[in-house]
């Protein structure tokens, strides 16, 4: 199975990296892509340029094995689509299961998405709850048909689940490393170090 992970990462933070860790253990992933958006339909534009996105997050996945970095939403430009993303990917592996993984938060969003029924014909969907969070209760009612029991479902169909897979909570937000980062402040506990060398050298968001 691959995962596919989007954000802008603007920066890539551990805030990314640790769910990251423990998703690939738990659902037995053998790739995860992580997508930098170009222009994300959703939230405000990124604040660094897009070369720069790209390059922090290749810095921060560097020694993680089966990370990548995929820049096809920076390539294709426009509006960041995930539909389009997906139409891309699941042309290029065939048969391989492809996991959408995203924030609780962002899921119970989906029905405001381009084309948002149709990402279910291209990947099933990981979402990662808030501790706590009541998953039968919780879910819409457009989601409940598509909701897994058991986490090998998704191993043994290409497209259509939905898994629920709590991770460790991070309290790390882009934004307060950005403002942390401006007003000179240390963000060495949240941000790779040879991501926040980039960041130095290049007075991204200073």
């Amino acid at each position: 199975m691959i995962g596919i992970l989007g954000g802008t990462f603007d920066p890539p933070h551990y805030g990314h990296l640790r769910p990251a860790r423990e998703l690939v253990s738990a659902l037995g992933l053998t790739e995860l892509r992580f997508i930098p958006a170009a222009n994300p339909p959703h939230r405000p534009p990124p604040v660094a340029a897009g070369a720069d996105r790209l390059k922090m997050l290749q810095l921060a996945i560097a020694r993680e094995p089966g990370f990548v970095a995929d820049d096809r939403e920076l390539r294709r430009g426009g509006p960041s689509y995930t539909i389009l993303t997906l139409t891309e990917l699941r042309a290029e592996l065939a048969g391989r299961s492809l996991c959408l993984i995203m924030g609780m938060d962002a899921f119970l969003g989906l029905d405001r998405w381009h084309r948002w029924q149709e990402l279910w014909d291209y990947a099933h969907i990981v979402a990662m709850p808030r501790p706590g969070w009541p998953v039968e209760q919780g879910l819409p009612a457009w989601a409940r048909p598509r909701l897994c029991r058991d986490a090998r479902e998704l191993a043994q169909h290409p497209t259509g689940r939905l898994w629920i897979q709590p991770v460790t909570p991070q309290d790390i937000s882009a934004t307060r490393i950005r403002a942390d980062l401006a007003r000179g402040a240390s963000v060495a506990d949240w941000v790779p170090p040879a991501v926040l060398q980039y960041i130095k050298d290049n007075r991204i968001y200073h």
